[in-house]
This record gives structure tokens, C-alpha cells and sequence, in this order.
């Protein structure tokens, strides 16, 4: 991958001149960025889909955000084109359909008790009130947590997507709307804080060491669906806490 001041230094060269050529050696340049995101988010493609065809998507979004960097907003080129690769993906795979209408429609109604229920106790639900609620038994819905892994996580991502919580913030924002972003970070920081000690960790491991549910697993010493269970237990409850703040900025 390319330093960053060469990539912006490249890009905005290119949209002076519009030398494909030039264009053509950023994408190579840049070509770690995507696969690392595509890596980064594989745990909710990779049962299903291709890691080429998604890093495809990328390559087609990094070529998007060459076009449309603006270095005056304040952002380093890599910063922006992640943000943009990571959207392409998120819309990718929503598009594919690839999860069993079965387990999407068991995700939602899991991610709507889990909600209903936060709300009504001032607080995360046990996974026995869940089943309970639910009308399950209790093992029968751990297996069924683990299985609609992906889809929990899906719409996770994409909340903290359209609420653009990766976004850099521009130099020419308002102070205002860099204050929101900055406790928008630390509303997040805290609901991850807030969680079980072995939901913290899964959550750490896979979003912020990118590891794949498997490598998680091993490292925890339980098995991958434990490790499925868990994060879709940690996922639902950030999204309990976090979901009210969202539509209220």
C-alpha cells in the first residue's frame, strides 16, 4: 500500500490530469487497503460468499473514492476510501441475499425481542428471558443465535454505517458537528465498556484485531459456535444501547 501523503499527493495529481495510467497505479498501490477491509468483515460473507468477488466490489469502490476524494475536507485518502470500500461491501452482501430467508427472519425477531425487552427492563435481557419470550428453549435458541451470526452482524454494521460513525471529521466542520461526532465515539466506547467481560473480548478481537470466528475461538479456547453465540449476545445488546442514541442525533 501506498504512504499516505503519496496516495492523496496521487489522487489529486490524477484529478488534475485524469491520466488512467496514473488512476491504475493508485488502485494497485492501494490494493492491501481493500483486501484488509474485505478481510476485516469477512466473518459475515464468508460462509456464503467468494473473498475475490467481495474484494472485487472494493476495487470498484476504491475506484469510486479516487474520483470523489476532496483532500480539502481533511481526510487522508486511506481514511476515505476505507469508509467508502466498507460501505460497497455492507451493500454488496445485502444484495446477494445469501443468508436463509429462515435465519434472517429468525434474526429479526430475535433483534426485536432483544429491543422490546431492553426497553422494558431498563437493562441487556438474559438469554433465558429472551427464550422465554421468545416461546424456546434455552439451547435451542443459543443454536439458533449462532446461526443467524451473520445477520445480526450485518445490521449492526450497517447501523453504525448510515449513522456514519467512521467518518472523518472534515477540517471545515463545524465545531458543533465535530463535538457530536466526538461524543458519538464515546457513546460507543462506553456500550462496548459495559459489556460482559467474554462479550468485551469477542467483540475486541473481532472488530479491532479483525480476527475470523475460528482464530477467536482458539484463542478463547471455546468452540467457534460458542464464539457465534457470544458475539450475536454482544452485537444485540450494543445495538439495544445504541440504537435510541442514533435516532435521536
Amino acid at each position: 500500500m501506498a504512504d499516505e501523503y503519496n496516495s492523496s499527493e496521487q489522487v489529486a495529481l490524477y484529478q488534475q490530469n485524469k491520466d488512467i495510467a496514473l488512476r491504475n497505479e493508485i488502485v494497485l498501490k492501494n490494493m492491501g487497503l481493500v483486501k484488509t477491509v474485505a478481510m476485516s468483515m469477512r466473518n459475515m460473507y464468508i460462509k456464503f460468499g467468494d473473498v475475490d468477488d467481495v474484494v472485487n466490489e472494493g476495487v470498484i469502490a476504491l475506484m469510486n473514492a479516487i474520483e470523489e476524494y476532496d483532500p480539502e475536507k481533511g481526510a487522508k485518502f486511506e481514511t476515505f476510501a476505507s469508509i467508502k470500500i466498507k460501505g460497497s461491501i455492507i451493500d454488496y452482501i445485502r444484495k446477494q441475499d445469501w443468508i436463509p430467508r429462515n435465519v434472517r427472519k429468525f434474526a429479526k425477531a430475535l433483534d426485536k425481542a432483544n429491543s422490546l425487552l431492553y426497553n422494558l427492563y431498563g437493562r441487556v435481557p438474559t438469554t433465558a428471558e429472551l427464550s422465554q419470550h421468545l416461546g424456546m428453549d434455552e439451547n435451542k435458541l443459543l443454536k439458533y443465535m449462532a446461526d443467524c451470526s451473520c445477520s445480526i452482524t450485518m445490521s449492526f454494521e450497517e447501523l453504525l454505517y448510515e449513522d456514519n460513525i467512521n467518518e472523518p471529521m472534515a477540517k471545515d466542520a463545524s465545531t458543533d458537528k465535530n463535538l457530536m461526532r466526538e461524543e458519538m465515539i464515546n457513546v460507543v466506547a462506553e456500550a462496548v465498556n459495559s459489556l460482559k467481560e467474554n462479550e468485551r473480548k469477542v467483540i475486541t478481537l473481532y472488530y479491532y484485531k479483525n480476527m475470523k470466528y475460528s482464530d477467536i475461538a482458539k484463542a478463547l479456547g471455546v468452540s467457534e459456535s460458542r464464539i457465534c453465540q457470544i458475539h450475536t449476545k454482544a452485537v444485540l445488546s450494543l445495538k439495544a444501547r445504541l440504537e435510541p442514541y442514533f435516532k435521536n442525533n
